[in-house]
């Protein structure tokens, strides 16, 4: 008789708190999940600007020139005549300034020869080259949507985020009057 009562027991505590559990902590038992018959969907659209970046790239072909300065021929040899010059010039230590600066004159001559008629070649490399340019236009976009749907009989309205489809879930609440 005890194992009978106690076994009772059990069987209708575990019921009791399989429905609490059910219900949930602080839910209204009478809440539940039901589908409403969608009327009509009407598409809610908004005009947007839309940039759209788009990448161009292309080859142009570019000469370069190049100097040879592996030879130092004319800054030498413009020197030296420089100092010959020089020397024809003044006696004694005006003899040896004027040498000094002919030297020195003749190598920044011929410096500047070599830079402009030296040795050197020019090239042509590919390069190529990219900008990014923007396209701009307007367009039409669905922000949302204007439902209207059926239930128990009754016509409502809402609006959603996404299509609904052919049945709107709903939550039922079922509250008693006092």
């Amino acid at each position: 008789m005890k194992k009978l009562t106690l076994v009772s027991g059990a069987v209708i505590l575990t019921t009791a708190l399989t429905g609490a559990a059910y219900a949930g902590p602080g839910k209204n038992k009478y809440n539940y999940m039901d589908y409403g018959e969608v009327i009509k969907v009407k598409p809610i659209t908004e005009i947007v600007e839309v940039d759209t970046p788009r990448q161009e790239c292309w080859t142009e072909h570019v000469t370069r020139y190049r100097h040879s300065h592996s030879s130092y021929t004319p800054e030498i040899l413009g020197g030296i005549i420089g100092a010959a010059v020089g020397n024809q010039f003044g006696g004694g230590s005006g003899r040896k300034v004027a040498t000094a600066a002919g030297a020195l004159l003749g190598g920044s001559i011929g410096h500047d020869y070599k830079r402009r008629r030296g040795r050197g070649y020019a090239y042509t490399e590919p390069i190529e080259r990219c900008e990014t340019r923007h396209e701009h236009h307007s367009e039409e976009r669905i922000v949302g949507y204007k439902v209207k749907y059926r239930y128990n009989g009754r016509v409502y309205r809402t609006r959603m985020d996404q299509h609904p489809g052919d049945r709107i879930p709903l939550r039922v609440n079922v509250t008693p009057v006092y």
